[in-house]
């Protein structure tokens, strides 16, 4: 395999590093804020969404209302791929900036007007419709995020830290969660537990849309990723990502899904379900803990997402993509059922140190994804490849893993059996994974022989 560095317009050597620094800036600011718009919602829908839009149901069952407030953070899931698609098409034709703004800011207009959705009282079933429409805007938005993020980190990236660069845009997921956690437990302690379900729950998707200038402006500063103006300079017409995708390397867009499928059911059980569950009434299958503290506990321990994710990006370009993911998964799928001991303490610190231990390999296994990727696609269908093989994961991973806890919970009145649940999802993932010839040095400018078949 051949390992040069990707070709960068000769600016010199400065100008190459400063050029790196406001690419990883740019990702990670701009993936951070992305994902707290997401975040938000998540946290939303475990804590006030199902009495204040679903409010018939959450009268008559709780639990039930509970479970769809966590199926529609699963709705948007299912229009990711059409997101990845589109971003796929348009980032492979006409660069990864370009794509990564406009992502940026559909999402934070679909946030900010769940800010300012009338309720179910107010309205009636059009509460429910609206908000739906908006996730479906959420998830369209994220589906193209990820994989412009990832490929202007990588593909700016020398050969030797692609995977340490890589974990910039996978470090935006957790600073995402520990930013919008932040904001939900500050509002909550300032305005009390009633206020907040009563109106200060919108105020976290309103302030999305400062984040949203900062994040354009951040963005439009970065230059195209230099695989994709080599590629440009190299061909007068675009050629048909999607159809040469699918003809050549469907296997692995497969694999790229399933390798996913685990860390993204872990990463939103932490998001979305663990702290509803903790602070939720004991007669509604919770601990009935503080949700201050909870909530507290949650953002502190994401630190130990945020870390391994960077410390699993170094580690991959040492020892190799794969060999990181297994180690990852090996460590996620060890601790995913001893965990819910701790938590059901009921103990404050247990809680935490349980989620802290549970983040560690969800680190490991996020941290060398976008290298991983990257250089699993040639470049006329790398932005294609690498969206719809993590948008495809995401649905069969986290889209509904809330929902499935929630079920399992009130089926089995047994936390433990959640931890199961991941494990197995583990296990598929672990195999996929050990599927990959690592990839680890490829030459990220060479095309597959079948770019140059046009529409």
């Amino acid at each position: 395999m051949a390992t040069s560095d990707p070709a960068i317009p000769p600016t010199g050597a400065g100008n190459q590093s400063r050029e790196r620094r406001r690419v990883l800036a740019g990702t990670m600011v701009g993936t951070t804020i992305e994902w707290y718009d997401f975040f938000v919602y998540a946290q939303a829908a475990g804590l006030v969404l199902a009495p204040l839009f679903l409010a018939p149901v959450a009268d008559s069952s709780p639990a039930v209302a509970q479970v769809l407030s966590f199926a529609t953070i699963g709705i948007s899931f299912l229009f990711r791929p059409l997101g990845a698609v589109v971003a796929g098409f348009l980032g492979d034709r006409f660069g990864r900036k370009r794509v990564l703004v406009g992502t940026l800011v559909m999402m934070g207009l679909a946030t900010f007007l769940i800010g300012v959705l009338p309720t179910y009282a107010q309205i009636g079933v059009a509460a429910p419709v609206l908000l739906i429409t908006l996730r479906v805007l959420q998830g369209f938005s994220a589906g193209g995020e990820w994989g412009g993020a990832a490929l202007m980190s990588v593909e700016h990236a020398p050969v030797g830290r692609r995977g340490f660069f890589g974990a910039y845009p996978q470090i935006g997921v957790p600073c995402g969660m520990i930013l919008a956690t932040f904001v939900v437990w500050t509002i909550t302690a300032i305005i009390g537990p009633d206020a907040f379900v009563e109106w200060g729950w919108r105020i976290p998707f309103l302030v999305s849309f400062l984040l949203i200038i900062v994040g354009h402006l951040i963005r439009k500063s970065v230059e195209e990723s230099p695989v994709f103006q080599q590629m440009q300079q190299r061909r007068a017409q675009a050629s048909a990502p999607l159809r040469t995708l699918f003809r050549n390397h469907t296997r692995e867009v497969v694999l790229s899904a399933l390798i996913f499928l685990a860390n993204n059911a872990a990463g939103y059980l932490l998001i979305a379900f663990l702290a509803t569950y903790a602070s939720r009434p004991v007669e509604e299958f919770g601990l009935g803990m503080e949700r201050g503290p909870v909530l507290l506990a949650t953002t502190l321990a994401s630190f130990g997402w945020l870390a391994s994710t960077l410390y699993g990006g170094w580690l991959c370009d040492r020892i190799g993509r794969v060999r990181t993911f297994q180690i990852g998964y090996a460590m996620l799928a060890a601790w995913s059922v001893p965990m819910w001991f701790l938590i059901d303490t009921g103990n404050i610190v247990m809680y935490f140190l349980a989620l802290f231990l549970f983040t560690l390999g969800m680190g490991l296994s996020y941290g060398p994804q976008a290298a991983l990727y990257a250089e699993m696609f040639p470049a006329a269908v790398r932005y294609s490849g690498v969206s719809i093989g993590y948008a495809l994961g995401a649905i069969v991973g986290g889209a509904f893993a809330p929902m499935i806890a929630e079920l399992l919970l009130t089926s089995f009145d047994a936390s433990w059996t959640i931890g199961a649940y991941v494990v197995v999802a583990c296990a598929v993932s672990f195999v996929a994974v050990s599927l990959v010839k690592d990839p680890h040095g490829v030459d990220l400018n060479v095309d597959d022989a079948a770019e140059g078949e046009r529409v």
